[in-house]
């Protein structure tokens, strides 16, 4: 079975960095998001290197079992050619890129991905991440020691666990297959866009149904309008629907579509301006593989950070119900020094409190015992004491008990 669809690439540098590390591709039969990292136009390299290899996969497979060979080896095959750049250009040393992919054979998906770039199905109004991100903070989402709320603020969410580098000539690649159906949504995107636009907000641009650039135009604005501290790249497939079948000329997006290829400026001197701090920074590398020995470090820094929010919540407890005892106890309190006249029994009682009760809890209490039979005292009287007399003050509360006494005496 062979499905219509249409798709649609963009990238933008975003609102913080002076240039663009990402690269995409959107084909007949594959399509592609590359975030390449390592300083100064390293990342440029990387991701453009990925692309423009990848994208002679762009062909017809047999099945879906050949594709994904042909994936696995086309990724391999980049690192090797990384290796390669740097042993030829050394300045590009420790350059790297992510690589997710998605190739179309028949009803199937073909998947390859290394990397926090994502890919996603939007199926029967529904948002489905299909790739898990090689992070750091990931690896603490999957163990429970975070929640995933919590990986999008972490301050090492950036930091990957597996990448396309120049150090490691076999990488450790997803590879999978999957249906996939008439009606289907796919999006390839950088952290640029998943980073700072969550799953809502995306589900909701998706839900509209509207063409693949147009909706690609929606999660860019959002992404800006949410700062777009990153390069943000977007590919979107559509498989099915009213819009035309994959055709017309591939489109390359981000620093893979530069037809000079990607120049490499000279190294600038150590230091940086005190005149542009900001557009020095937004040159340096957004994502960092980690050496075993500072993996270690990274886990007992959050195992740091996990006693230290442990204890502030703890703190915090304490403080607030410090703070409700201490409300509690000043309106208990202030109960105590007012006081009424009412009855016990058969006989008139001075209280101190307050008339109304805290569910099972009593607020006043009997002050002093009159004397006085409510048998003594007139209808009126009788049933004013019973329904209780309000005091401004214990002297107040005698005064008053002081008329009923001489009431009771002059009563026949």
């Amino acid at each position: 079975m062979v499905f219509e669809g249409s798709s649609a690439a963009i990238s933008h540098t975003g609102k913080v960095r002076s240039n663009n590390q990402d690269s995409g591709y959107s084909g007949t039969n594959l399509f592609v998001v590359a975030d390449g990292m390592g300083g100064h136009a390293g990342g440029d390299v990387a991701s453009s290197i990925a692309v423009h290899r990848l994208r002679e996969l762009d062909e017809p497979f047999d099945n879906p079992t050949d594709a994904e060979r042909a994936l696995q080896e086309a990724i391999t095959s980049t690192a090797t050619l990384l290796i390669d750049t740097v042993a030829e250009r050394p300045e590009l040393a420790g350059m790297g890129t992510t690589v997710s992919a998605l190739d179309f054979v028949d009803d199937y998906a073909v998947i390859a991905h290394i990397g926090d770039s994502r890919i996603y199905l939007y199926r029967d109004d529904a948002l489905t991440q299909i790739t898990t991100d090689h992070t750091f903070v990931q690896r603490l989402v999957d163990s429970g020691r975070i929640t995933p709320e919590e990986a999008r603020y972490h301050p090492r969410r950036s930091v990957l666990m597996r990448v396309l580098g120049d150090m490691d000539p076999d990488p450790q690649v997803d590879t999978f297959i999957m249906p996939t159906q008439a009606g289907d949504r796919w999006l390839l995107c950088s952290d640029g866009l998943s980073g700072v636009v969550d799953d809502a907000h995306t589900e909701k641009a998706l839900a509209q149904h509207l063409p693949p650039g147009r909706t690609a135009d929606i999660l860019l604005k959002q992404a800006l309008d949410g700062g777009a501290p990153d390069n943000v790249t977007i590919v979107i497939v559509d498989v099915g629907g009213s819009h035309p079948v994959f055709s017309g000329t591939p489109t390359i997006v981000g620093s893979a579509s530069n037809p000079q290829g990607v120049e490499v400026p000279a190294a600038r001197p150590g230091r940086t301006s005190w005149l542009h701090p900001n557009r020095q920074a937004a040159n340096e590398p957004t994502h960092f593989e980690p050496a075993p020995e500072f993996l270690e470090e990274l886990i007992e820094e959050d195992r740091r950070r996990s006693r230290r929010r442990r204890i502030w919540w703890i703190v915090g407890l304490v403080v607030i119900l410090g703070a409700i005892a201490a409300s509690l106890f000043g309106a208990y309190s202030w109960t105590q020094s007012r006081y009424f006249v009412g009855a016990d029994e058969d006989t008139v009682v001075i209280f101190r409190g307050i008339q109304q009760d805290l569910g099972p809890i009593s607020l006043s209490s009997p002050y002093e015992e009159t004397g006085i039979l409510l048998s003594d005292l007139p209808f009126y009287q009788r049933l004013a004491v019973q329904q209780t007399i309000s005091a401004r003050s214990l002297a107040d509360a005698e005064s008053i008990v002081e008329t009923i006494r001489q009431t009771a005496e002059s009563t026949p």
